[in-house]
């Protein structure tokens, strides 16, 4: 399973893990069809994985990927888009026959732990 990330997606889940409750923990990504990218994402940083999750170590950050996202995620890049009129990750698929739009769907869930 393989993934890529750009530097502005890296930075972005960076301080999200640094300033989150379980800093010492992992950027939990579950991605599924849809969005206007082809792919739409909720997140949470957790201390540990979920029952299912396989845990990545992407340039020193921590993922815990649920078995849907590992799927889509093959081959991906990960970026952050921020502007005046929204932001959030972006998904380039190469593999997706459409796949240009300004950003998809993200959400972050605020667990308390």
């Amino acid at each position: 399973m393989k993934f890529t990330m750009t530097p502005a997606a890296q930075k972005f889940v960076r301080r999200m893990i640094q300033f989150s409750a379980n800093p010492a923990g992992g950027f939990r990504l579950f991605v599924s069809p849809g969005g206007c990218s082809g792919m739409s994402a909720e997140f949470d940083v957790e201390a540990t994985p979920r029952d299912g999750d396989q845990e990545f170590v992407v340039d020193g950050l921590k993922f815990y990927l649920p078995a849907q996202s590992r799927l889509l995620l093959e081959g991906v890049t990960i970026d952050f888009a921020d502007s005046p009129t929204g932001g959030g990750l972006k998904f380039h698929d190469p593999k997706s026959a459409g796949g240009s739009c300004s950003s998809s769907a993200v959400t972050f869930v605020e667990h308390a732990h």
